[in-house]
């Protein structure tokens, strides 16, 4: 029979359905999270090789001096996210409230002097000594969720979530303390993440439209404030789809962003081939790899960190939505916001579409006392996808079949190692 007028051909349906099928099976998000997120590691660390070996170079240190300290401190985040994923839920629940108060004491710490260090004129950081220095902001996001997460699912627990004062206090104050402490530094870019965070508990608590807008307006009106009083800021925002670095070269890092991507084209130059990392481009380990992804490996290159990004965005609302765990679900809608906010700033920043906020690329972009948190928040997140009953039904059918598979390896492989014993007979 001929197919209907209008109807799909029945290759077309049966690709569907498999990929529908494919969506809904229980290890889905469990192999999306794990797997995107260990993909934008690794591609992570190659770029940090490629963009950061003539930064290097220029300060007098060897080629692979910022690869070595990524690498040290993407060892430490493994072994956070091993953490993350074997601690039972009720303990990161308590490990919430130590988190916070330890956050809000090193961010104070921040502020006296002979202590904090600034850096490209933000004092957020905490020197160790040497070239080990610590950012106490970038737990502060780890610490909201978690203690964030553990607040709201108390008072659904109780019932009080039906009531603005309980939805808003004490979450929203003590965010604005972590808030006031980071604007002390003059950080706003961390205060943006951390503001979405803020909004990220509050949707999928279920605030009331009224009562989410009213936040947002209020929090629009101190951003806008906020960026007026700062001369730096104002610059900032004028560079918006510039595609000239203009008066005193205020518009340099933002046009030559864009003159990195215009070189790739559409599979790059080449990696380790970029000419914008050779001065040009400020930043080109940091808050800009993107751009010099986009020089080496082209269309292609950053196509594949976006795909990965939103797999990884896809597979923790997904957790977020199939979990009946309060404390899962809004813990999982934290890191979520978190990690595709993040990325969005940046590689919106990148592209010219927003402005440059200074935050770097999650998971990718150069930087330990960014990469740890956010590491152990992916933990998080596949210990989540590994808790729904689907997914552990699945995991414990699957652990015998592989143990099995093994021991056949292995039989197969001893009985090649052993050599006939000889008959005696000539």
């Amino acid at each position: 029979r001929r197919p209907a007028r209008g109807s799909l051909p029945e290759a077309v349906r049966r690709a569907q359905t498999r990929v529908r099928r494919a969506w809904d099976r229980p290890l889905t998000a469990y192999y999306l999270i794990m797997g995107g997120s260990l993909l934008i590691l690794v591609l992570g660390l190659v770029m940090v090789y490629s963009a950061s070996q003539i930064k290097a170079l220029q300060s007098g240190l060897a080629p692979s001096y910022f690869f070595r300290k990524q690498l040290l401190a993407a060892v430490l985040g493994g072994t956070l996210l091993l953490l993350a994923v074997r601690m039972p839920i009720k303990l990161h629940r308590a490990f919430a409230y130590p988190l916070l108060a330890g956050s809000v004491f090193l961010m104070c710490l921040v502020q006296v002097p002979g202590i904090g260090v600034a850096v490209n004129g933000n004092r957020n950081w905490i020197s160790f000594g040497g070239p080990f220095l610590l950012q106490p902001s970038e737990f502060g996001k780890l610490a909201l969720v978690l203690w964030g997460a553990d607040l709201l699912a108390r008072k659904q627990d109780k019932r009080l979530l039906t009531q603005w004062k309980h939805l808003l206090v004490p979450l929203v104050p003590a965010a604005a303390l972590l808030l006031g402490l980071i604007m002390l530094g003059g950080d706003m870019g961390t205060a943006i993440i951390l503001t979405a965070i803020l909004f990220g508990l509050l949707w999928v608590a279920g605030a009331p439209t009224r009562l989410f807008a009213g936040v947002l307006a209020f929090a629009g009106v101190i951003g806008v404030l906020l960026i007026k009083s700062s001369a730096n800021r104002m610059s900032r925002l004028a560079c918006i789809g510039a595609n000239e670095p203009g008066q005193n070269d205020q518009c340099w890092q933002a046009v030559h962003g864009i003159y990195a991507l215009a070189n790739g084209g559409w599979f790059g130059s080449g990696l380790g081939a970029s000419m914008e990392k050779w001065g040009e481009l400020p930043e080109p380990h940091t808050d800009f790899i993107f751009a010099i992804t986009g020089e080496e490996l082209g269309l292609a290159g950053t196509l594949s960190v976006l795909v990965l990004f939103a797999a990884l965005g896809y597979a923790g609302i997904r957790v977020a939505g199939r979990t009946e765990d309060p404390f899962v679900r809004y813990a999982a809608g934290g890191v979520t916001t978190w990690i595709t906010a993040q990325a969005v700033i940046n590689i919106g920043a990148v592209l010219g579409l927003l402005p440059i906020a200074g935050v770097p690329l999650p998971l990718f972009s150069y930087g330990g006392s960014a990469l740890l948190p956010t590491m152990f928040a992916v933990g998080l997140l596949i210990a989540f996808a590994r808790a729904e009953p689907s997914a552990r039904a699945a995991l414990a059918t699957r652990q015998p079949a592989l143990w099995k598979k093994l021991a056949r390896v292995r039989r197969k492989t001893m009985r090649r190692r052993v050599k006939k014993r000889p008959s005696g007979e000539r």
